[in-house]
């Protein structure tokens, strides 16, 4: 268990105040993406300071911190991340001595501790020792399943649970909340992309491929298999070709990435455009973040059936 930074007592000692400086200290968390910040709001108390480092706009295969975002890391006491598959600007770094022991890799449930039983903090331990592995797959994209999203948020309830001065009813119940809004969520998504089962989906990369397979939608074709180089004419050609035979197809591209040299390969063909951002840009950070940005996806799909095309 790393050390807690406290509030420091006065110049008169006095044990209640060290107790009420105690009780002041903000955990500190930094989560590498957007997406798991929605992840931590949803199930921290309202204790919980979060620095998010990917910034909007900017992709997490290839980000460039800044200084003050380093000494985030210096300072936290939890710090979450999917893991060396996706977030490779953090991978050297945060498997140092200094950052290693309050680390916790979300793709792999690496690190993530024990939670304890009911006798001993008055929570529940429904999902104690689940000893998963999120990333069933080379795809790290695992936010985007709200399956996997929910082992994400209760790998995460684990460790601030065990935080110095957690308030572990409170985590008990935002995580009991998240779980139940989630299955209703998901369950309206399934129900709202019925429609949608019969067009044939392109996407940019394969960030998309967990959520359409959650939800069964068809997922024809990939533009790029490494979003940081453009595609061989080879594998152009055989995209090109899947769109021309394709079902009224869609092609889901996203705000991160420059569009002009997928307008070229697509310029001709009858498609239907829709953007959708697995980085959750524009979602307000707060307790209902991550419904949000699930309906936000969903949305984004809807937007590809001809009478809701614009």
């Amino acid at each position: 268990m790393i050390a807690k930074r406290f509030v420091g007592a006065t110049a008169l000692g006095c044990a209640a105040l060290l107790g009420s400086a105690t009780a002041l200290a903000a955990t500190q968390v930094v989560t590498s993406l957007k997406p798991i910040e929605l992840l931590v709001k949803a199930v921290a108390a309202d204790d919980v300071e979060i620095t998010t480092l990917v910034q909007p706009g900017a992709s997490p295969h290839n980000y460039t911190m800044k200084p003050s975002q380093r000494r985030a890391l210096e300072n936290a006491d939890a710090i979450f991340w999917v893991g060396p598959e996706l977030e490779t600007f953090l991978t050297r770094l945060l498997s140092g001595n200094e950052f290693r022991d309050r680390t916790y890799s979300l793709m792999h449930g690496e690190d993530v501790p024990e939670i304890e039983t009911e006798d001993d903090h008055g929570g529940h331990d429904d999902h104690a020792g689940h000893g998963h592995d999120h990333g069933d797959g080379d795809d790290p994209h695992i936010w985007l399943d709200p399956a996997l999203a929910l082992d994400m948020a209760r790998d995460i309830h684990k460790v601030l649970v065990q935080q110095d001065g957690a308030d572990a009813a409170a985590l008990d119940a935002n995580l009991k909340r998240f779980e139940r809004d989630l299955s209703t969520t998901e369950s309206d998504i399934t129900t709202r992309l019925k429609p949608v089962a019969e067009i044939d989906l392109f996407t940019y990369h394969d960030a998309f491929t967990r959520f359409a397979e959650h939800y069964g939608l068809t997922l024809q074709g990939i533009l790029t298999l490494n979003p940081e180089l453009s595609p061989g004419a080879r594998h152009i050609a055989e995209v090109q070709q899947k769109l021309q035979e394709a079902n009224h197809p869609c092609l889901m591209t996203e705000p991160q990435f420059n569009r002009q040299w997928w307008r070229s390969i697509t310029e001709g063909l009858d498609i239907t455009f829709s953007t959708w951002d697995p980085l959750a840009t524009n979602i307000e950070p707060g307790r209902d973040g991550y419904i949000t940005f699930q309906q936000g996806l969903a949305d984004a799909v809807l937007r590809c059936l001809p009478e809701n095309a614009q």
